[in-house]
């Protein structure tokens, strides 16, 4: 095989109650990789579009995610990359993450597939890493699609909890840039006993609500009172866009990842559709153009996309 080309999808890191151990795939956005066999041993990164990022593969999530792969498959190969951004950078929608993914899994395609697709999240996690810190709840959906719980990245034992019928997100991304740095500074350093009681208590609620499909269950779950009241008073509109999903019937609305996208999980797509209409309308009010996405809740992860003509 000469060259093949990977799409991974945007994810929801958090999902509100559950900081850097839950995150789910959407529907939608995401980042395309097309992976060529090269003379020259090592990565190169041909060119980078839909984004402004560095062409050096030691800087690059997808030049750093491609190097790892080919080292956890035992191979010394050449290999150049062509990444398309499809994801705004600094989104909250696990930009990094799915370049990240997407390399990894064009990669492996590139060598015949001798790694199966969780051995990739160790080679997206070493790319994480060296932008935005070592975690995999943004990798791990992107590339297994649908909703992961990290139970540990060390040792990786991650979790695919089932998706009750007809759960769907609304995510809606205001024009307006937020990054991780900035997002995870201005987190508290420490929380309560009683704090962490309640998160661990809602966790493992959510997590019972995905298995029985007890919807009103999930919705007393998602509320979380550390990471997003302090990352929603970062975006203009962030709390009133939450407020105003909520009152649309959502059955529960946070911040996506680091921020600044929020979003909103619902019974059913008419439902997401109003809180997405919503939450648009409240980031016009606070002065800022919105995009939208209505996903199913359970979406595919990374897959194998034709060429680029």
């Amino acid at each position: 095989m000469h060259a093949v080309s990977a799409f991974a999808p945007a994810t929801v890191a958090n999902v509100g109650v559950g900081f850097d151990v839950l995150g789910l795939a959407i529907d939608g956005p995401g980042d395309t990789v097309t992976a060529y066999r090269s003379d020259t041993p090592g990565v190169r990164i041909r060119r980078v579009t839909g984004g402004d990022l560095p062409l050096e593969a030691e800087r690059n999530t997808a030049g750093v995610a491609a190097i790892s792969t080919l080292r956890l498959a035992g191979v010394d190969v050449g290999v150049e990359l062509e990444l398309h951004k499809g994801l705004p950078i600094g989104s909250g929608l696990g930009s990094s993450s799915s370049s990240a993914a997407a390399a990894a899994f064009a990669v492996n395609l590139l060598l015949g597939s001798p790694l199966r697709k969780a051995q990739l999240i160790e080679p997206c996690m070493d790319a994480e890493e060296a932008v935005s810190g070592r975690h995999a709840d943004n990798v791990a959906p992107s590339l297994l699609g649908g909703l992961i719980l990290v139970r540990s990245t060390d040792p990786l034992d991650i979790v695919r909890l089932p998706i009750p019928e007809g759960l769907t997100v609304a995510v809606v991304t205001p024009d307006f840039v937020l990054t991780t740095k900035a997002a995870r500074a201005a987190l508290p350093a420490s929380i309560s006993l009683a704090t962490m009681v309640r998160q661990t208590a809602n966790i493992a609620g959510l997590v019972s609500a995905c298995y029985t499909g007890d919807l009103d269950l999930l919705a007393r779950c998602i509320p979380e009172t550390v990471v997003t009241p302090v990352r929603a008073q970062l975006i203009p509109g962030g709390s009133a866009a939450i407020e105003a999903a909520l009152e649309a019937g959502a059955l529960g609305a946070s911040v996506s990842g680091a921020g600044p996208s929020i979003f909103a999980l619902c019974r059913s797509v008419a439902s997401a559709q109003a809180a997405a209409t919503a939450m648009q309308a409240a980031f016009t009010r606070a002065g800022l153009a919105s995009t939208r996405v209505v996903s199913p809740a359970d979406a595919p992860g990374a897959r194998r996309v034709d060429l680029p003509a």
